[in-house]
């Protein structure tokens, strides 16, 4: 796994990756400013209205100052991790060619696919969120569960992106999946530092990418 770190590490800082990474970032952040701008108070009075099974009114208007931006944090992050997952194929083959030449990939993956598995943990991962917004402001507990959600938005979609690319035997990248829980949960932890969290998503897939090529070239 430090192996696997490291190279992923490496191609994170290239000129190729930051060029992708910013471009997405760019394109979800001011997406959602300028949605936010114009819809803030909408947006923020629907926050709090799911706020009021806190039982005392000085709290329910704390933690919504807080609950506000934090959702609106939550879409970005969403939003980074649907355009990865739509754009990054020709950017995982080009890494993939110049780290294990001898290693092709299979064929694209289904843009369809990308979609409906994307939008699948993007449910999986709002439902969550909403059900377990309470929890998420408990010191310490609040942060695991936190970087437990954000995994989900990263793990499926990384495997069926990433390994689809590469291998086509299903029970192999079942195999191969094994730590993919894991290496969603390490890539989410940019998520905690706003501006970094533009990394998460092509750090997850490159992380994997490499997980599953340096064990199978």
């Amino acid at each position: 796994m430090y192996r696997t770190i490291q190279k992923t590490t490496q191609d994170i800082l290239s000129p190729k990756v930051l060029a992708f990474i910013l471009k997405i970032g760019f394109a979800s952040i001011t997406l959602w400013i300028a949605i936010l701008w114009i819809f803030w108070d909408s947006f923020e009075n629907f926050v709090t209205s799911y706020l009021t099974w806190i039982p005392w009114e000085w709290m329910q208007e704390s933690v919504a100052y807080i609950a506000a931006p934090l959702v609106g944090y939550m879409l970005i992050i969403i939003t980074i991790s649907v355009l990865t997952s739509l754009y990054s194929e020709k950017l995982l083959i080009a890494l993939a060619k110049k780290h294990y030449p001898n290693q092709m990939a299979q064929e694209s993956v289904s843009i369809a696919g990308s979609i409906a598995v994307t939008i699948k943990s993007t449910v999986v991962f709002l439902l969550l969120f909403i059900l377990l917004l309470p929890l998420i402001f408990i010191p310490i507990l609040g942060q695991v569960v936190m970087l437990y959600l954000w995994s989900i938005l990263l793990k499926e979609p990384t495997v069926h992106d990433v390994g689809g690319l590469f291998i086509s035997d299903k029970k192999i990248l079942k195999t191969k999946s094994k730590k993919s829980t894991l290496i969603a949960m390490l890539a989410s932890l940019f998520n905690y530092i706003p501006l970094l969290n533009i990394f998460a998503p092509i750090f997850a897939q490159i992380l994997f990418l490499h997980h599953i090529l340096e064990q199978h070239s």
